[in-house]
């Protein structure tokens, strides 16, 4: 079978991982078992917290270990997460089943794009990275959306029944990771298997490629920003008075348009410079986060609209300048290194973020999370074009 196959496959591994009937009734469901919403709470900080901690470790397993093996793994643990969850009815076991899922994500993140790159490379086509990983991250946004309305028509007949489906649909991503071919290239180049070696990747990473160095802060800051945009967008809804039964309606149609300019996004990356892109996203993503803290109801939805717009085009075409700049053998380990900058950002801002919101109101959350992705965005954009230009 054809290395490109890959391809193909790695859009059935996405659609399915983002495939979330879960994602609009999930904290419905905790509740319904007795949780209280602290400990809601808690056990998603506990997943961020392990995806967050296990991003670079789980890179460098694909790194050393094989991307194809890695992927099995993480599906594994994916199935095996959500089957705890559906046949768990207190909070301790709740939570093993939340920090499996974690493991199970973090060993895919960043290994997906990985062997994806590498599957290009040895077929001659790393070219059309852009065009391949915006197709698939449509895929993966269009895959949720259907999935969110699916899964609160479910959710009418049992908020279980959608863990329990959920169970299956991570299932069938097991038999495509098998059917998975490890690339040439990488096999060629593995790295070394010891502690030194991740240090090193992080060296390079973070230290020796400057280059690199400001890709990885400038798309985590993006990364960070849509995030949070996404946790918060509940909370808008409701503030502006949106009725409970639009909420699923409108997220869903949100994921639809970032998946139709992921498509495009490779288009738009052979019509504008690289310095021309980096500014677009940092001024459109913070300044429409910024503004929807001074705006009405309907400009707010608007500017959150555009936020998902320019995710969809800077997610892909961020990736392939980073992919661009690192060798094959440490691809994993720095795309994961990438994951863990959005993770850990998230996790150490978000609290503050929620209690501004709390005790002032979401407007000045908004402004400040605004401000801090537009300052260390522009200046990341900046250094980077001093150093594309020397």
């Amino acid at each position: 079978m054809s290395i490109t196959s890959n391809i193909w496959k790695l859009y059935v591994i996405k659609s399915l991982k983002w495939f979330m009937l879960i994602m609009p009734v999930i904290v419905l469901f905790f509740q319904e078992n007795g949780l209280t919403l602290k400990e809601v709470m808690i056990l998603q900080g506990i997943y961020s917290f392990i995806i967050a901690v296990l991003e670079i470790p789980s890179g460098y397993i694909g790194d050393v270990f094989g991307r194809k093996n890695t992927l099995i793994l993480g599906s594994i643990g994916l199935f095996i997460g959500y089957l705890i969850i559906s046949l768990s009815f207190n909070f301790w076991y709740f939570f093993i089943g939340e920090i499996i899922l974690g493991i199970g994500s973090s060993l895919i993140s960043g290994t997906d794009s990985a062997i994806l790159y590498d599957s290009l490379v040895e077929s001659k086509r790393e070219k059309e990275y852009s065009k391949v990983e915006g197709i698939s991250y449509g895929i993966g946004n269009y895959s949720e959306a259907i999935a969110g309305i699916l899964g609160g028509i479910i959710a009418e007949t049992s908020l279980r029944l959608t863990f329990e489906i959920q169970v299956i649909i991570a299932g069938l991503i097991i038999p495509i990771t098998i059917l998975l071919i490890e690339p040439k290239i990488y096999k060629e180049k593995k790295i070394n298997h010891n502690i030194k070696s991740i240090s090193g990747v992080i060296k390079f990473s973070i230290i020796n490629n400057k280059l690199l160095k400001w890709l990885i802060i400038f798309s985590s800051s993006i990364g960070f920003a849509t995030l949070t945009l996404a946790w918060f967008i509940q909370p808008y809804f409701k503030t502006i008075g949106i009725p409970l039964k639009y909420f699923g309606m409108l997220w869903a149609f949100l994921n639809l348009t970032t998946g139709f300019s992921s498509f495009n996004a490779y288009k738009t990356e052979k019509y504008i410079s690289r310095d021309r892109f980096l500014l677009l996203i940092s001024f459109g993503i913070s300044l429409s986060i910024l503004f929807i803290s001074i705006s009405s109801a309907l400009t707010g939805l608007i500017l959150i609209f555009i936020v998902y717009i320019l995710r969809g085009l800077g997610t892909p075409i961020l990736r392939t300048y980073i992919n661009n700049n690192t060798p094959s053998n440490i691809r994993a380990t720095v795309l994961s290194i990438r994951s863990f900058c959005i993770r850990i950002s998230f996790a150490i801002v978000a609290p503050l973020i929620g209690w501004i919101a709390d005790n002032y109101s979401l407007a000045k959350g908004f402004f400040v999370v605004g401000i801090i992705v537009g300052v260390i965005s522009l200046l990341s954009s900046i250094k980077l074009k001093k150093l594309i230009n020397n």
